[in-house]
């Protein structure tokens, strides 16, 4: 930003792709602006190590970005704090926010947060239910209990997320595909996961299924071509066929082994779909970071199923954060 005008902007948008800081000045140049003397706003704490992507202080340097404002700290063993001493020493102004913009900044990030302190993903779960607390409809109803507004959100929060999760129940009776119905993220920019063709980003579907039943003529198996599925099975389970059909197969006994193998394979935020048992597996053992509730104006009690009095009722988003990393 120079003299309070935007010159460039960017955000990391694939893991292995440009640090935030670099697609900035990438865009600044592109709009034809030279970034020397201007100042830099940034969510994160520029690296100063080499990974999938050179150090950004290094791009920072060379711009000549005489100020950066930081809103949150880089929790990583191997960046905390190195970045911001590289470029006071390179000549940089240093400045770190505090309030709510940093606030907002730890909340974007949790997901990296999490990953870099433990290993594991972030998992969110999202449960739609009727006022009555039920979580399924009565055979032969309709399966949905949220509205189609609702829905186009879970889409929305699937295409942010790098894996989501079911269990082999809602597999059973619903047969779902698990893919990212096409719709640009409120903070996506163009040539992110949902670029100018509308393609969104598809996220890895995982399948809780301890006696591998998962059924080879199933939609997850059948859009192996569209993203993969992960099977995770008990020591048990007999999943060759699972296997030799494309599935990728985690054998665990426990939600937190699990975790700990996804965190391996660099998913960092897992969107848990499950239903209410894999839900109680995952509170069970304290791995719900967060938790987005619908509520459905309707009573689904007894044989019928009884709409609010207000026809045109929304349903109602209820978002709990258990954790914060």
């Amino acid at each position: 930003m120079r003299e309070g005008e935007v010159i460039g902007e960017g955000f990391h948008a694939e893991l292995g792709g440009l640090h935030a800081e670099r697609a900035a000045l990438e865009d600044c140049r592109g709009r034809g602006w030279d970034p020397a003397g201007a100042t830099m706003y940034v969510t994160l704490e520029p690296c100063a190590h080499t990974g999938r992507q050179p150090p950004c202080t290094e791009a920072i340097l060379e711009a000549g970005i005489s100020r950066v404002v930081i809103a949150s700290d880089d929790p990583s063993e191997k960046a905390a704090g190195r970045g911001p001493g590289v470029l006071r020493d390179g000549g940089v102004g240093i400045e770190f926010t505090t309030g709510e913009e940093a606030t907002a900044a730890r909340l974007l990030n949790q997901p990296f947060r999490k990953h870099v302190r433990t290993g594991l993903p972030l998992v969110t779960l999202k449960l739609a239910m009727s006022l009555d607390g039920r979580t399924s409809t009565a055979p032969g109803d309709s399966p949905w209990i949220s509205g189609e507004q609702s829905r186009t959100l879970v889409h929305q929060w699937r295409a942010e997320s790098d894996a989501v999760a079911i269990g082999i129940g809602t597999v059973m009776s619903d047969d779902p595909l698990l893919t990212a119905r096409p719709a640009r993220s409120s903070f996506q920019s163009d040539g992110g996961p949902n670029d100018d063709r509308g393609e969104a980003h598809q996220p890895i579907r995982v399948v809780f299924d301890r006696q591998a039943r998962l059924p080879l003529d199933s939609q997850l198996l059948k859009t192996l071509d569209e993203s993969p599925v992960v099977v995770v099975v008990s020591p048990e389970a007999d999943a060759s066929a699972l296997r030799d059909a494309g599935a990728e197969i985690i054998v665990a006994t426990g939600i937190r082994p699990v975790l700990a193998e996804l965190g391996t394979r660099d998913i960092t935020s897992l969107f848990l779909e499950g239903g209410p048992t894999l839900a109680a597996a995952f509170a069970d053992v304290d791995e719900i970071d967060e938790a987005r509730v619908f509520v459905a104006p309707a009573l689904l009690a007894g044989s019928k199923r009884i709409e609010a009095v207000d026809p045109g009722a929304e349903d109602t988003l209820i978002e709990t954060r258990f954790k914060e990393w």
